[in-house]
């Protein structure tokens, strides 16, 4: 179980217009995503062609920030605000997207990309789910 997982059922409140399950599961591939996105940033940073991953470090660093607040944001449900959750998922997803369409196109030459890559697909898909299950 992860510690999200454990924190939600500690929570003192019932967590309205939440599934526990894909709340703990978009948490964890959140925070895993911004640091799968920093890591893949700091190895294109490494590699000799850099000038060619400008825009792939870029939208790394994107992707990690949105990740991370994101997760932040999903770990906090006193005067929870659905329009604000909302927002944050979607804007989630975007950068996630964005992130695994750019480092796609590197993956074939560097393994750091392609990890990368399938750490965003995982979190946007993560993102929807629990956009999808949201109550009104």
């Amino acid at each position: 179980m992860s510690n999200a997982r454990s924190m939600l059922d500690t929570y003192p409140q019932d967590r309205d217009g939440f599934d526990s399950t894909l709340l703990a599961e978009c948490i964890d591939a959140c925070f895993d995503c911004a640091q799968t996105c920093t890591a893949c940033a700091d190895a294109c940073l490494a590699e000799d062609m850099v000038a060619e991953l400008r825009k792939c470090i870029r939208t790394n660093l994107d992707c990690a920030d949105i990740c991370d607040t994101t997760g932040r944001v999903l770990s906090r449900h006193t005067g929870y605000d659905a329009n604000l959750t909302r927002a944050v998922l979607e804007a989630c997803r975007t950068a996630c997207r964005a992130c695994g369409d750019e480092c796609s196109q590197h993956a074939s030459m560097h393994e750091h990309c392609r990890v990368c890559a399938d750490a965003c697909r995982r979190c946007e898909e993560a993102c929807g789910s629990l956009l999808a299950a949201l109550v009104e």
